[in-house]
């Protein structure tokens, strides 16, 4: 790990944004040449998704990768931001480029179907952990209450696995991965601020956080 360490303090914090928008840049090309399938509006709007949960799972898992020995934090912020780019990109995608700006029809989605719910949600979620994702927030908010707002990145990537759950009508192993390391990292943070101690929560949440993997094979 020591060696590893030293590596990626090396690592200037840019090279991760730089490589973090190389996704994007294919996509665009795909979009403009062709490649990216028969309905490339879909094939925009899950890859930006996609990358936008991907990244914000990278994010998260610092703190766990860190506790295991590697440190990889000064990287984090980079992810976080990388992950609202990309979902914000998603939703442009969606407003304009699938629902062609149709007001009315989308605000309908918003009360009727789960998995558009489930994706404002996320993506309010990730508004203020980017607002103040900058070092004068933290110095103005204070560390503790910085860091207790952006446990907003769990209710974020918890509402994201599920409205990737939600929009695929199959689940391939692609969607368990990503809902058993989404529903992984919400157990282990709730284990480490103690709200899994036996009676915090109800019974039903706590079986679905405890064992994900179950909770998804019953669905």
């Amino acid at each position: 790990m020591d060696w590893l360490n030293r590596q990626a303090r090396r690592v200037p914090t840019w090279v991760v944004y730089v490589l973090g928008l190389v996704p994007l840049g294919f996509l665009v090309w795909g979009a403009i040449f062709g490649g990216i399938g028969p309905d490339p509006v879909k094939a925009i709007e899950r890859g930006l998704g996609l990358r936008g949960l991907q990244f914000l799972l990278a994010s998260l898992a610092i703190t766990p990768l860190r506790r295991a020995g590697l440190n990889l934090l000064r990287f984090r912020r980079a992810l976080g931001l990388l992950s609202f780019i990309y979902v914000s990109l998603h939703l442009v995608a969606w407003v304009w480029l699938d629902m062609g700006l149709r007001w009315g029809e989308m605000a309908g989605d918003l009360t009727k179907r789960p998995f558009v719910i489930l994706g404002m949600i996320g993506f309010a979620a990730m508004i203020p952990l980017a607002a103040t994702s900058w070092n004068g927030a933290i110095r103005r908010m204070g560390a503790a209450a910085w860091n207790r707002l952006h446990r907003l990145a769990y209710v974020a990537i918890l509402a994201g696995v599920i409205h990737l759950a939600l929009l695929s009508k199959v689940w391939t192993t692609e969607i368990l991965v990503y809902l058993t390391l989404g529903l992984g990292l919400l157990r282990t943070q709730l284990h480490e601020t103690g709200v899994l101690s036996p009676g915090a929560l109800p019974h039903g949440i706590l079986l679905a956080v405890l064992a994900p993997r179950r909770a998804v094979a019953t669905c």
